[in-house]
């Protein structure tokens, strides 16, 4: 099948199909890989995992060793992971903190701005041999949006603010809930899904799916006070599904369950009333009610294109999906918390996080079934198509329609036939600004 047929997408009758092939092909993955990870802006990590000078942490992206850190000057500097003289890997730990990094093989070694500082034996080398060519090599291109650190392998992409389109003020929705900023807190949760990444974009962004495959998170919720019972998807708030321009997409919701950085919900005990409450009023002192309300009262799943996902609900998780194989991915999250937070309050975030998202918690495992059901579901050749259809001709989808997911896709599909631009709509232009205080009725009890 050729790249153009790939996707069904008739905006006449309301029909977007996506060949399943897309999911299981290892030429159309290894295009992705050429296409998609090595032309667009691909997240790296959050400055502040990298607070103190010497500090450092290795991450592999789109199938590249890297790790960032930050030099005396304080200035933060990625590197490939590689030495420039035989190839091994300078940093075999995931974190730490040093002076001077060294290879294992033959010492040399290099310091936190990633100049040669020391060659074991270098009366060696010949008069022409030159610390300065044989330094760590850096990335093409190096950003960062407000501590969002991104990395691009292309040296004629566009910059960062403009790669991040209408995603920059859901971006900036999140950072603005401190005044003082945000950090990550130390650790992560890592997992594998047996699953193509692309399954794992769709599902992040995914409504329709919450009411039936997250039944037990929804009824544990109605047992702490908050009445879901027998909720179903037509009880709830339809919210704003939206495509953002470059493959970006969010859906956003009245926050039901309540969220630690202004609505309390009894999920967080009676002791975290008064302080959730005076978060909220600082947030209205400093940027009005209707900004507060957007930041406070609203919940967001945000997809920055191709595989980074900042879920800003009852917690704050970056989530980073790195493909490996057709059908394998590997799953980093992180916790963003407020700098400066309480101990209490970190606590209640640091909860909610692993309740729900944790690896353990009540919806990841059941994501993760979810979607290796999914790609083992696709050893059915015969079947060849799956449906994005749901509100394609709906003026204003909700979050359980998949404007959404045809936004990604599109991109996609313009990504894997060499295209960079695409009209990411279902036929009509769309507002893409933040859902509005009022658009619908708060529902938490």
């Amino acid at each position: 099948m050729e790249i153009k047929d790939l996707i069904i997408d008739d905006r006449q009758r309301g029909v977007f199909r996506v060949h399943r092939s897309s999911m299981t092909s290892l030429d159309l993955f290894q295009r992705e890989r050429e296409l998609i990870f090595s032309r667009c802006w691909i997240y790296l990590g959050h400055e502040s995992e990298v607070e103190k000078p010497g500090d450092y942490r290795r991450r592999t992206v789109a199938g590249r060793p890297l790790f960032f850190a930050r030099g005396e000057d304080g200035r933060v500097r990625v590197f490939f992971n590689t030495c420039p003289h035989r190839g091994a890997l300078i940093c075999r730990s995931d974190e730490g903190n040093a002076e001077v990094l060294q290879c294992f093989y033959h010492a040399w070694t290099f310091n936190t701005r990633g100049e040669l500082v020391g060659v074991p034996g270098e009366d060696a080398y010949g008069p022409h041999f030159d610390r300065d060519e044989l330094g760590l090599k850096e990335p093409p291109r190096v950003e960062s949006y407000r501590g969002f650190l991104f990395v691009s392998f292309n040296p004629d992409a566009d910059d960062l603010v403009t790669y991040l389109a209408g995603a920059r003020e859901y971006l900036d929705l999140i950072v603005d809930q401190s005044e003082a900023g945000m950090r990550v807190i130390a650790g992560s949760n890592k997992y594998a899904i047996k699953a193509n990444w692309k399954l794992l974009a769709e599902n992040s962004l995914d409504s329709y799916h919450l009411v039936p495959t997250h039944r037990t998170y929804l009824d544990y919720i109605s047992s702490l006070g908050t009445d879901d019972s027998g909720d179903t998807l037509d009880a709830r708030p339809p919210g704003a599904a939206r495509a953002l321009g470059n493959g970006h997409c969010v859906t956003e919701n009245i926050a039901r369950n309540g969220r630690p950085v202004a609505r309390w919900h009894p999920l967080f005990g009676e002791d975290a009333r008064e302080p959730i409450a005076q978060v909220r009023r600082r947030l209205v002192e400093k940027y009005g009610e209707e900004r507060a309300y957007l930041m406070a009262d609203t919940s967001r799943n945000l997809l920055i294109y191709p595989n980074l996902i900042i879920n800003d609900f009852v917690a704050i998780t970056i989530r980073y999906f790195e493909p490996v194989a057709p059908d394998h991915m590997d799953v980093t999250a992180w916790h963003l918390v407020p700098e400066g937070e309480s101990d209490a309050m970190l606590a209640n975030r640091l909860d909610s996080f692993l309740t729900f998202l944790g690896p353990s918690g009540f919806a990841t495992p059941d994501d993760v079934e979810a979607l290796e059901s999914c790609q083992a579901g696709y050893r059915a050749t015969e079947v060849e198509w799956s449906d994005l259809s749901r509100g394609m001709l709906k003026r204003e989808p909700g979050t359980s329609d998949e404007l959404q997911m045809r936004g990604f896709w599109r991109q996609w599909h313009a990504h894997m036939q060499g295209l960079s631009h695409v009209d990411v709509q279902d036929g009509h232009m769309q507002d893409v600004r933040p859902l509005e205080a009022g658009a619908s009725p708060a529902t938490d009890g």
